[in-house]
């Protein structure tokens, strides 16, 4: 027999607005997420740029809406002049981050050109390894400034007379790790980006600054790292990072699942460390949250470590190509149902990467394409999430692992979206054993009625989805699923370790 849960939902239970850049993704000089990636001017889908028109087509089907480049651990040895200019001119350099040869075929011009023809925002990391003030600001104005002066006049001589006009910027990248070219103590990498930060806000006070968090939660130095370059950086900055990946090397898949629960605790840390330095500084703004890379990651890591050992300087060779399990697709599921739960904070979240490095995406060289499992909940948060995030009250059955106690079977939270008149409930059932009778009490939706029930599922926790079998592991829509029991309560049966899409619509 099915266990029972339930969820009641109050129109007035708000988080907050679901910013639209919390749909992001990560394109770094890596692997093959560029070169043979999104970029490839010899396949036959190319538009006129070189950039392959099936990866720019998916890009827009998940709807998205912001783009981190150029790192990553590769920008903290990046010379962005390197990318500029005529193509056949530019150096050929060795990449310290991942052991490879950079040809700076595509460059910042290329790249926020790509970003506007996919409808998306760049987002803009500055090298604070090797480099610092100077550099951020001479990119700045060779970005933004219309004319006149001299990066400005050189952008318009490469041929780009309108200015990029970007407006988010990352002030380094993960300056805690010892493993980054240029890491920093909190008090070094503090100065530094403070007074980066201050000279590019003299150029343009409305840009918007990252200053960078922890790696990871387990760094020695978190979350002393965030209140040491807070203390900072507070006034000068809008967002920190956070970055996060999970695994399942040990194959326990409950434990897997549960893992959601440490994004939670780390979103709710960081907000408590920002909020102390705003209390300590008798600050008037809140420090929002850039959760700027994201993923399940752990399936390539020992080719990768091999293949930059054994081989290193390789140009765009196969790195981090994890092919992703449909349990990996309801890890991210949950993931994405805790962003939406801290909708308040967390207003940018750049899934890492967008093409075949850690990616939704995969790609063929000269060949074709095709959607990971993470492609779907990715996408259906992105396409029914926009709106006003909702508090659920939810009450479940639990489940104990050897790292988590009280765990909850059913992972949810709800979105409404007030022009469309629609409401979206996203689920993820843990339960490896039996569905779940799930009952929705809708309070103050009384006019709401059951629109669509979109699951994705599958009996083989490994299935994946391949070249030669692209839609192994795809949504469909479920039939007969939803009991409505009048007056805004609804009893929707989810499957065992799935992921769901529940949409209601005010009834005209």
């Amino acid at each position: 027999m099915a266990q029972k849960a339930k969820v009641t939902l109050e129109r007035s239970y708000t988080i907050g607005e679901v910013d639209k850049k919390m749909f992001g993704s990560f394109v770094e000089h890596l692997g093959r997420g560029i070169y043979n990636g999104i970029y490839e001017p010899t396949h036959k889908e190319t538009d006129e740029y070189g950039f392959r028109k099936d990866v720019a087509e998916l890009a827009k089907e998940l709807g998205i809406s912001v783009v981190r480049y150029p790192g990553g651990n590769f920008v903290s040895s990046y010379r962005w002049e390197d990318g500029i200019g005529p193509v056949e001119l530019r150096p050929k350099r060795l990449d310290l981050a991942w052991r490879t040869l950079e040809t700076n075929e595509v460059g910042i011009n290329e790249f926020a050109s790509w970003c506007k023809r996919i409808g998306a925002e760049p987002m803009i990391a500055v090298n604070l390894g090797t480099r610092g003030i100077e550099a951020a600001l001479d990119l700045l104005e060779y970005c933004n400034h219309p004319g006149g002066t001299y990066w400005s006049d050189l952008r318009i001589q490469h041929g780009y007379r309108d200015p990029h006009n970007i407006k988010i910027w990352c002030l380094g990248n993960e300056m805690d790790g010892d493993w980054q070219v240029g890491h920093k103590t909190p008090m070094e990498y503090g100065r530094l980006a403070v007074e980066t930060a201050r000279a590019m806000k003299r150029f343009d006070p409305d840009i918007q600054l990252v200053s960078c968090g922890s790696s990871h939660t387990f760094m020695d130095t978190f979350p002393e790292w965030e209140a040491e370059t807070l203390s900072h950086t507070y006034d000068v900055v809008d967002y920190i990072s956070l970055h996060q990946y999970f695994g399942n090397e040990d194959g326990d898949t409950a434990n897997f699942l549960a893992r959601s629960l440490e994004t939670d605790h780390f979103i709710k840390t960081v907000i408590a460390v920002c909020d102390y330095i705003k209390a300590k500084k008798r600050g008037k703004k809140d420090i929002m949250l850039s959760f700027d890379e994201w993923n399940v990651w752990y399936h390539s890591k020992t080719h990768d470590d091999n293949e930059m050992k054994d081989n290193p300087w390789q140009t765009s060779p196969s790195l981090l190509e994890d092919i992703y399990t449909f349990e990996d697709a309801l890890v991210v599921g949950c993931m994405l149902i805790t962003f939406l739960k801290h909708a308040d904070r967390l207003k940018i979240a750049c899934m890492a990467q967008l093409v075949n490095v850690i990616a939704p995406i995969m790609t063929q060289k000269g060949g074709g394409v095709y959607r990971q499992t993470i492609f779907y909940p990715l996408l259906h948060t992105s396409k029914f999430g926009r709106g006003t995030a909702l508090r659920p009250i939810v009450d479940s059955p639990k489940y104990d692992t050897k790292d988590y106690t009280d765990v909850p079977y059913i992972e949810t939270v709800a979105v409404m979206n007030e022009e469309a008149e629609e409401l979206t409930l996203f689920a993820v059932n843990r339960s490896l054993d039996e569905p779940i009778n799930f009952a929705c009490c809708l309070r103050g939706f009384e006019d709401y009625s059951f629109m669509e029930h979109i699951a994705l599922e599958s009996e083989d926790l490994k299935a994946v989805n391949t070249f030669t079998n692209p839609y192994a592991v795809a949504p469909y829509t479920r039939k007969d699923s939803c009991l409505n029991l009048g007056k805004g309560e609804f009893t929707i049966e989810l499957q065992k370790a799935s992921w769901n899409v529940i949409r209601f619509r005010k009834t005209n």
